[in-house]
């Protein structure tokens, strides 16, 4: 998920996360495999924080080879034991979570560890130096997936790009009709949820639209 130098970085790539809730696991699974089929596609954030442990597993169990066969990332939210013990690649942790440190001790040295960070570069600074290999600023927009208690604008996604190689994921109600700014800006990754599962014309047209956005939008 790592960028080389600002004269050889690849360009921004999508990170799905998955709604809050997964009632209909198999439907969604249908979902997400129509989703990876639409193009390309960095990681899949498993995110159900109101799930208990089994739910979780099983979910994970479910999605994780879908993704994992594609070559994309899958990323558990909150739970770095839950995803070392379950198989994902990584980990992302909120300010409030596990902190990065510990996390990287759970889940191992070549595994992902992402750093929810606000609208803070303070944050970001301090998750470069514990280890992250992401740091994730937001909300961009308003978003009906979380409460989002920070507002971030694309200029802090400027400012980190000129500042580091580390990459950094814009989220936060991100859509095909918002997101260019973004882009342009510098965001190497657009965490989305909404703005691909809920897309009116499928999962499938979303990624394929986010796609064409990303190649047409200058950095």
């Amino acid at each position: 998920m790592g960028r080389m130098t600002d004269s050889d970085s690849p360009p921004c790539r999508l990170y799905l996360i998955t709604p809050p809730r997964l009632d209909d696991l198999d439907g969604f699974a249908e979902q997400l495999t129509e989703a990876l089929d639409g193009g390309d596609v960095a990681c899949l954030q498993i995110r159900l924080k109101e799930a208990d442990d089994d739910t979780v597993r099983r979910a994970v169990d479910r999605l994780r080879p879908l993704a994992q066969d594609r070559e994309v990332a899958v990323i558990l939210n909150d739970r770095p034991d839950l995803a070392a013990e379950t198989g994902c690649d990584g980990v992302h942790v909120g300010q409030d979570d596990t902190p990065c440190a510990q996390a990287r001790r759970l889940v191992g040295a070549e595994a992902i560890v992402g750093v929810t960070c606000h609208d803070s570069r303070h944050l970001a600074l301090l998750a470069g130096e514990a280890g992250a290999d992401y740091v994730a600023f937001g909300a961009f927009f308003p978003t009906a997936t979380k409460d989002a208690p920070t507002h971030a604008e694309p200029d802090l996604l400027a400012w980190w790009s000129a500042m580091t190689v580390l990459p950094s994921v814009a989220i936060g109600g991100i859509t095909v009709d918002n997101a260019a700014p973004l882009i342009a800006a510098g965001a190497d990754f657009l965490a989305v949820s909404n703005g691909v599962w809920g897309h009116p014309e499928g999962p499938r047209a979303a990624v394929k639209a986010f796609n064409d956005l990303i190649a047409a939008t200058p950095r």
